[in-house]
């Protein structure tokens, strides 16, 4: 059976976050991703993919892919919601970028 163009793209991914102590992280969703659920446009995920952080960061540890690479150029698969929300927290908030659906938006006092 051959796919629709609709069911072959993939949507645009999200913009890296920076977070006000300049710590930043690629955070992604979509059926490419290591996420839950693994779907395009979700309405929440309650997973998601954090990839090539600034710096090592002990909240996603748990969650790398094994890289041999080191932390700051691993892959973190399924990262729960909540812990991408620490890690913005910890960090001081955001201050540009953005987050897959489902994840509160921890905004930096400026």
């Amino acid at each position: 059976m051959v796919k629709s163009s609709k069911e072959l793209t993939f949507p645009q991914g999200n913009k890296r976050i920076k977070c006000k102590d300049g710590f930043s992280m690629s955070v992604q969703a979509s059926r490419r991703n290591y996420c839950e659920p693994r779907i395009n446009n979700a309405v929440e995920y309650s997973k998601v993919e954090v990839g090539f952080p600034s710096a090592e960061e002990s909240l996603l540890n748990p969650y790398m892919d094994g890289s041999v690479m080191g932390p700051k150029a691993a892959v973190y698969g399924y990262v729960p919601s909540h812990v991408v929300v620490l890690v913005c927290a910890k960090h001081g908030g955001v201050i540009e970028g953005d987050l897959p659906p489902g994840i509160p938006f921890i905004k930096a006092n400026q």
